[in-house]
């Protein structure tokens, strides 16, 4: 893979042409009384289909969108990193370079995101003291989205330090970095966001696999596009336990599995290496879960009796710092989603490749499936997000699905070329007009989406 180049040039003609780019440059400068060395950008990210199963060790199928972070960036002699937001309700931050970088789980603000990317680079080059740098940030990701806003500033931040601090990565070592340093705000994902946000290609999805990281180019259907519509519900993964509480689950329920089959489960912490130690197959693998999972609720006295550990490991080994407080798991639900959406996610690049006749109905069933697997068995949608994804269906999309982490968020919808005009106004007037403060965020919420190319520097 290519690397990261240093220096990027600075594309004065690209800055002049740029609404956007020309007002983060005046902002820059009136709040630093200089110019920008250098811009950075990172997308957001729809995922089509393969949700929560990136942190078990599955492929997933995202592409990155238009809307995007934005640094304007100059190295400074100050010794301190400054940290500006075009948004007024985004303070202002600065943290001395000679510090230990600390970054507040429990107090999730925008400035912690960036410094986790800022951490992940000093961390993998052993950088003692880092350069200082002026920097202004622009977002159109709508926060709390399921669009990957936080992942983008994480991949924003990371690749402006590695610019600043004379160092160069591998795109896909850009994206394990900042996968791994997002979890210093208390998130444990797997991958996705940090991946696609690095390694997507204009008018391109992408299959990306993990172990070791790897996007494949996945051609979409010429007869439809994308649309993104946001439930307007706001979800912060860091500000709750909701998404760390299914990697629980996962974790929980994939050494239960091991145990069960006579492996050896202290070395087993994802469903997908369950899958890889015994050889089989999906559809096997969500028999075993019938098989050995009951579909109650599980105990913590059950657990620790099944894997033979105390109270203790359980809540050391097993449970996240904001998981602390739970006492039951549904284990059952959670490993039957996963096994069951990882099969989803190879049937639809195999649509996708092979390109029958049928392509959209297939495609559109996949994403309905899944919706449906991610409301029952993952219990990750929100009524709004169903009430949503039931209208898109009805004004004509062939598929709809939540996408990011859910519990609010947006839904994406398949629909054909032809009908895409009336599917916008239907949705506009069905669930956007009737309530003032969905109105109100109708421009930001309703949009066809424009698969757009990872991080780079202008």
């Amino acid at each position: 893979m290519k690397e990261m180049a240093s220096n990027p040039p600075k594309t004065v003609a690209v800055i002049s042409a740029d609404n956007r780019l020309q007002a983060l440059k005046s902002a820059f400068e009136k709040k630093y009384g200089d110019s920008p060395q250098f811009y950075a950008c990172a997308p957001g990210r729809v995922n089509l289909i393969g949700e929560h199963i990136d942190y078990c060790g599955y492929s997933v199928l995202p592409m990155a969108i238009e809307q995007n972070i934005l640094a304007a960036v100059s190295v400074n002699k100050s010794g301190s990193i400054k940290l500006a937001n075009i948004n007024p309700l985004y303070k202002d931050y600065s943290v001395s370079c000679s510090e230990d970088i600390a970054i507040d789980r429990d107090n999730p603000k925008w400035y912690y995101y960036f410094l986790c990317g800022v951490k992940g680079i000093q961390e993998n080059f052993g950088i003692t003291n880092l350069v200082g740098m002026s920097c202004v940030v622009d977002g159109t990701v709508p926060p709390s989205s399921g669009l990957s806003s936080s992942s983008a500033l994480v991949c924003c931040a990371g690749l402006v330090t590695m610019e600043a601090n004379q160092k160069s990565l591998s795109k896909v070592a850009l994206a394990e970095i900042c996968a791994k340093c997002e979890r210093y705000i208390g998130t444990e994902g797997g991958g996705m966001d940090q991946s696609i946000s690095f390694l997507a290609e204009c008018g391109k999805a992408k299959l990306i696999e993990f172990n070791p990281l790897c996007a494949t180019d996945v051609k979409l259907p010429a007869g439809a596009v994308f649309v993104i519509s946001n439930c307007c519900v706001e979800m912060n993964k860091a500000a709750s336990s909701h998404f760390n509480i299914r990697v629980v689950e996962c974790r929980i329920a994939a050494k239960m599995l091991a145990q069960a089959r006579g492996l050896d489960c202290s070395r087993l912490v994802k469903l997908a290496q369950v899958q890889g130690e015994l050889e089989a197959s999906l559809d096997e693998m969500e028999a075993l879960v019938e098989e050995v999972l009951h579909p109650e609720p599980y105990n913590r006295e059950e657990i620790c009796k099944a894997l033979g550990i105390t109270t203790a490991q359980f809540c050391s080994e097993l449970l996240s710092s904001n998981t602390q407080h739970v006492t039951h798991f549904r284990l059952y639900q959670r490993a039957k989603h996963v096994y069951s959406e990882a099969r989803r996610v190879l049937r639809f690049k195999h649509v996708c490749d092979s390109e029958p006749a049928d392509a959209l109905k297939l495609l559109g069933d996949l994403m309905n499936q899944s919706h449906s697997s991610c409301r029952d068995l993952y219990e990750c949608s929100c009524p709004e997000l169903d009430q949503l994804v039931e209208l898109c269906l009805k004004s004509g999309a062939v598929g709809s699905r939540l996408t990011g982490a859910g519990w609010g968020g947006c839904a994406v919808s398949m629909v054909p070329v032809e009908k895409v005009d009336v599917f916008l106004k239907a949705v506009r007037e069905g669930y956007y007009l009737n309530d003032p403060r969905r109105a109100a965020m109708e421009k930001q919420s309703l949009f066809v989406t424009n698969r757009r190319r990872g991080c780079h520097f202008y």
